[in-house]
């Protein structure tokens, strides 16, 4: 007998639907049943798993063989709940605020979970290429809707409805930021910093995480975002070997396992190993 499969996932919340618009024609969107559907006909089906797709089963240039893995994201998704980034998720956490956060490069959502944690009444949107990654983040919180999108193409999302805009080791556009931002709103981004994970780059040869570029974001965001504060957060955790190998094969490394045998060095961890985490969290105000 075939197994039965799971009920869907509930719909996102209205207030993220009404947030949304048609990715075809820009006009707004309204669910019918499962259904995300915009006045000139345009539709989008949801996903049992509780995510909408509106990259209409066309896949933008420069993004194949960008987006996050199945076995990927389930790496990211086990050493996220095993707590090592968890200062991280605090530390946005304690800076939120609104009643609708938009996460840009939301992965499995869990960080954009811990923030609707601490805002009871607000809703949020997770925005991410990888399907696989946003199976994961439709269940990850109740007040969370999931949407396929390629960050570096405007966003199927109205202008000027998002309070907070959080951006976590993930594609930067200033541009739709700003869009998407009421005046007033805030961004939190957060990036690696200096000597994030070196143990392992220097021990495994993996492809250098480098230090944010803080210069380079301040750089895009003049004239249109004002800097609130900026905060690094560093400690040394230690790893047990199979959260080594999860925190490479969460990353872009995971694509380069046959690269000068990373595979082969990656298997023959078999003890822990202490890391350094490092993150640089800033914050910024919209202008106007």
């Amino acid at each position: 007998m075939p197994p039965t499969p799971s009920p869907a996932l509930p719909a996102p919340p209205d207030e993220v639907v009404a947030a949304l618009r048609c990715s075809v024609c820009g006009d707004a969107l309204a669910r019918d049943h499962r259904i995300l559907r915009c006045a000139r006909g345009h539709t989008f089906d949801l996903a049992r798993q509780g995510y909408v797709n509106l990259l209409h089963a066309k896949v933008p240039k420069g993004t194949k063989g960008t987006a996050d893995t199945a076995e990927m994201v389930a790496a990211r998704e086990e050493f996220l709940h095993a707590g090592f980034y968890a200062p991280l998720a605090d530390a946005l956490a304690e800076r939120a605020s609104g009643r609708l956060v938009i996460d840009a490069g939301a992965g499995t959502g869990y960080y954009l979970a811990r923030v609707l944690n601490a805002l009871p009444h607000a809703d949020g949107l997770a925005l991410d290429v990888s399907a696989p990654a946003l199976k994961r983040a439709a269940r990850a919180h109740p007040r969370l809707g999931a949407a396929v999108w390629n960050l570096w193409q405007p966003w199927p999302v109205r202008t000027a409805v998002a309070d907070l805009v959080i951006n976590v080791f993930a594609p930067r556009n200033a541009a739709e930021f700003h869009r998407v931002l009421v005046p007033g709103g805030r961004l939190v981004v957060a990036g690696p910093g200096r000597g994030h994970l070196a143990e392992l780059v220097e021990e495994l040869g993996l492809l250098d995480v480098g230090a944010d570029k803080s210069e380079r974001l301040d750089s895009a965001l003049d004239g249109t975002f004002t800097l609130v504060e900026r905060a690094t957060l560093s400690d040394t955790v230690s790893l047990p070997a199979e959260d080594v190998r999860r925190a490479v094969l969460m990353g872009p490394n995971a694509h380069h396992l046959h690269r000068d045998g990373l595979g082969e060095r990656l298997a023959a961890v078999t003890k822990p190993m202490r890391i350094t985490t490092s993150f640089v969290v800033s914050v910024f105000e919209k202008r106007g």
